[in-house]
């Protein structure tokens, strides 16, 4: 059913099931959900080849885990390529939970224009109030695409399908982000989010740490913003 479609890199889904199709608002905070699509890009960036985190030193010390170059080589994606000149050039190498608050900075809005200017997203302008009010809205120019991001989580949560290690970083994700209640693919949202996280973790170390650093950067923001 979706082996015709291409697979968008892991930000652009996140983005794209992070948001209601009908109206373009964004289920959840919008700095939370550009936590999640910094670690989306690193995860591409991992299962590419192209980073490593430090998994020598004793994190349990409450060292965090640094980012590093494995393959110096540009991905063609440019915020997939932003991300690598930013680990590049940064001495020392950059601490993961650091680098994702960094990165994310204005990842939501450049995600955006990338899938804008693809042709993923549309603009539509909504005007209220005999034109004096406007609302810029960005909705799919077709529901193929978040379609198949949630037909492809439903069949792993299911066992229909064996769990590539992309869509398992996308169910991790989206489990860590509380999003699982926006897929409309199951009543039990408790037993989705627990199955989704469990298939995540079950693929690569590295992935699930990036997961787990976007989940404590979240919960860092959520502590600033009703301290």
């Amino acid at each position: 059913m979706t082996s015709s479609i291409p697979q968008l890199p892991l930000r652009d889904e996140l983005f794209l099931l992070g948001h209601d199709d009908d109206t373009g608002q964004p289920h959840i905070h919008r700095q939370a959900l550009a936590l999640g699509l910094a670690g989306a890009v690193l995860i591409d960036l991992f299962l590419a080849g192209r980073i490593a985190l430090d998994t020598t030193d004793d994190t349990a010390s409450g060292e965090e885990q640094r980012l590093w170059l494995h393959l110096d080589r540009p991905v063609g994606d440019l915020i997939a390529d932003t991300a690598l000149a930013s680990i590049r050039y940064a001495h020392p190498a950059p601490p993961l939970r650091g680098w994702l608050r960094g990165f994310a900075d204005d990842l939501y809005d450049r995600t955006r224009a990338g899938l804008h200017a693809g042709g993923i997203l549309r603009h539509d302008v909504r005007r209220r109030l005999g034109g004096l009010a406007r609302t810029d809205r960005y909705l799919p120019a077709d529901l193929k695409w978040p379609v198949v991001a949630r037909a492809r989580l439903h069949y792993i949560a299911a066992g229909r399908d064996q769990p590539d290690n992309h869509t398992a970083a996308l169910g991790g994700l989206v489990a860590t982000l509380g999003l699982t209640n926006h897929l409309y693919l199951a009543d039990d949202i408790a037993a989705l989010a627990a199955q989704l996280r469990t298939i995540a973790a079950q693929h690569h170390r590295q992935v699930r740490d990036i997961t787990a650093a976007v989940d404590a950067a979240v919960g860092d923001l959520a502590t600033a913003t009703y301290r």
